[in-house]
């Protein structure tokens, strides 16, 4: 790949924790912020990995994201917890909500908690894996508060958001199963990666400002806008439409309704709902019959062209252990935009290039 900077993940681990740390960030939050949008590019996700950073260091700049925040409390009774992100870092929200949630579902057997008015929480599978951490089965449906992107099934112009929906299984002694997928063709942020590429979209995935299709990129990210298609035609817009009113609504926070009002800022909504089997009395059943299960799914002989089938969440740990060995790959647009962002916290490129070198 002409021109990608390799980077290390502790590096660019360093990198980011340095620009959260400028932009005011105390050390706890940086951390979380920099190890999770780390995570996700060594999941494979860079649309939710460090080339967020600019966006969030322009939400900072314009007071839409807040630093040093932590979940508000707003209704608790146990297996009912309504939480209040105060536009606060989602990574820090996120975080907090689930370690809150998991302990009230162990003790209780099962937590619904609403977050909303949380910053942008990134790859939603990352709760997942928290709550998975603890043993515990989530569910968790998400709404974002941004620029309108994807356009309903048989729409022509952005309505809602990529609206991720996302389900996290765990399994004893084996890698769990994390399903985690926007509701879109694809990722916003994916995009926004192969606009910085200089590639194209494959077709059928986006339309450009007149509702027609194309696989022109700057269409999702400099005006005049167009829109992601949703994926699985009126399924996938189906569930973006339950997404948005779940995640948004029900979670105590608010829908679009309307078109952007030009701020950086990203807002999620997210309604997870938390399962302890064991306290559902169907633990030591689910672990039996998850592993005949699987071993079923991916007995199935490999199509042409195929090695194996994987089961959710498997193709992101292959990436995880190629990328710890061999480096992230960063475009240089995407790297040219982090170091834009360190230095409109004072954080100049020389500081940035000596932390990767």
């Amino acid at each position: 790949m002409a021109d990608y900077r390799t980077i290390k993940a502790q590096k660019l681990t360093d990198v980011i924790y340095a620009i959260a740390k400028a932009g005011g960030s105390a050390d706890r939050e940086a951390e979380l912020v920099s190890t999770n949008l780390v995570e996700a590019n060594l999941k494979g996700h860079d649309s939710h990995g460090v080339g967020m950073i600019p966006r969030y260091a322009e939400a900072v700049s314009e007071g839409g994201l807040a630093v040093n925040q932590h979940v508000k409390i707003v209704m608790d009774t146990g297996p009912l917890l309504t939480l209040d992100g105060l536009t606060g870092y989602g990574q820090v929200m996120g975080h907090e909500a689930m370690e809150l949630g998991a302990e009230r579902a162990k003790r209780n057997g099962v937590c619904v908690v609403g977050l909303s008015n949380s910053h942008h929480i990134g790859r939603i599978g990352h709760w997942a894996e928290q709550c998975i951490e603890h043993g515990l089965v989530s569910i968790h449906f998400v709404n974002v508060i941004s620029r309108p992107i994807v356009a309903p099934w048989g729409g022509s112009d952005a309505r809602h958001g990529t609206n991720p929906f996302c389900v996290g299984i765990p399994r004893k002694g084996k890698e769990p199963i994390v399903l985690d997928f926007a509701t879109s063709k694809i990722a916003q942020g994916k995009t926004r990666v192969a606009h910085n590429k200089g590639v194209e979209l494959e077709p059928g995935t986006i339309i450009d400002n007149e509702g027609r299709p194309t696989t022109n990129p700057r269409y999702t990210v400099i005006a005049p806008h167009g829109a992601i298609l949703p994926f699985g035609e009126h399924k996938g817009s189906g569930l973006a439409l339950v997404c948005e009113i779940l995640g948004g609504a029900l979670s105590g926070g608010e829908v679009v309704k309307g078109p952007a009002d030009g701020k950086r800022r990203v807002l999620n909504g997210m309604l997870s709902i938390i399962i302890d089997p064991n306290k559902l009395g169907t633990g030591e059943n689910l672990a039996r019959e998850v592993e005949s299960f699987v071993a079923w799914h991916t007995g199935s002989p490999p199509a042409p062209g195929v090695d194996k089938v994987k089961i959710a969440g498997e193709p992101e740990r292959e990436t995880k252990t190629k990328r710890l060995a061999e480096g992230i790959p960063v475009d240089p647009n995407t790297w040219q935009e982090i170091l834009d962002a360190g230095k409109r916290f004072g954080l100049d490129q020389a500081a940035i290039e000596q932390i990767v070198s």
